[in-house]
């Protein structure tokens, strides 16, 4: 078993009831031995990092800073591959049903925006919420899952997953990045998320996996719109305020344009 044994029936009742939207913190996730193998196999930030200038594996943005994202599953690692696959797996894929509520979930095989992620110090990522639909798989984005990697991290060093209200008023919930800590979390409109500023020292960094769940059906309550990311400004952040407020603005006008001059196309084209 890679994965520890799961209390489904209390996880489920913890995802239902949990603030600010469901969500489960499980800490010894993996098993240790397999834990170590996976740990071992990531590589060290400033190799990850040279090797991906220039590809789109290096992120460093405004809203997401100083990132290495491999997402190739034929790149990971041997004991990665076998986490990506534990993980996609149908017993797990029930399990995560089971506990969530949610039906017929599947994973994607392309790992768009999951797999290996490393992020070095003074590394960051704002708050927002995920696209949520994928246009390629045609399926709606429902869950996120996140594995953290890290042997050693001191509270000081930041970097905590920050679960945030409706109108990012207030961080409800703040989960060190540990070692073998699982964070699992409905993908909505509501679901704002981000990661505290990372200030490790520059020999360390803070690693993880991350997988995203789909479904074919539309989430209760969905709107009918489908959007990307959406980033929000913490409370503090005034000039990020300003930033992404008029970003959400001018993004939200341009995506209904799109959609707008689409649905003529196809009116035209008789469809």
């Amino acid at each position: 078993m890679l994965i520890n044994p799961l209390d489904k029936d209390a996880l489920r009742e913890q995802f239902r009831t949990a603030k600010p939207f469901p969500h489960l913190v499980v800490d010894n996730f993996l098993e240790p031995s397999f834990l170590k193998e996976v740990v071992a196999a990531y590589p060290r930030f400033d190799r990850a990092w040279s090797d991906a200038q220039g590809t789109r594996d290096a992120f460093n943005a405004l809203n997401e800073k100083l990132k290495v994202q491999i997402s190739d599953s034929e790149r990971f690692p041997e004991p990665v591959k076998r986490l990506h696959d534990a993980l996609s797996s149908d017993g797990f894929l029930e399990s995560l049903s089971y506990i969530t509520g949610i039906e017929n979930l599947q994973n994607d095989p392309a790992m768009r925006g999951g797999g290996m992620h490393l992020t070095g110090p003074r590394g960051r990522l704002d708050v927002h919420i995920d696209f949520n639909y994928s246009k390629e798989l045609q399926m709606h984005r429902r869950l996120n899952i996140l594995v953290y990697l890290n042997e050693e991290w001191e509270d000081d060093w930041g970097g905590a997953v920050e679960l945030w209200d409706t109108d990012v008023k207030n961080c409800v919930v703040s989960a060190k990045p540990i070692l073998n800590r699982c964070v699992l979390f409905e993908t909505s409109d509501i679901s704002f998320h981000g990661v505290e500023p990372v200030t490790c020292p520059p020999n360390k960094a803070r690693i993880s996996f991350a997988g995203y769940y789909y479904t074919p059906e539309a989430p209760q309550n969905w709107d009918g719109e489908h959007h990307t990311t959406v980033f929000k400004a913490r409370p503090d952040e005034a000039l990020r305020d300003f930033v992404w407020g008029n970003v959400d603005r001018i993004g939200r006008a341009a995506y209904r344009k799109l959609q707008q001059g689409r649905r003529l196309v196809n009116m035209l084209r008789g469809r």
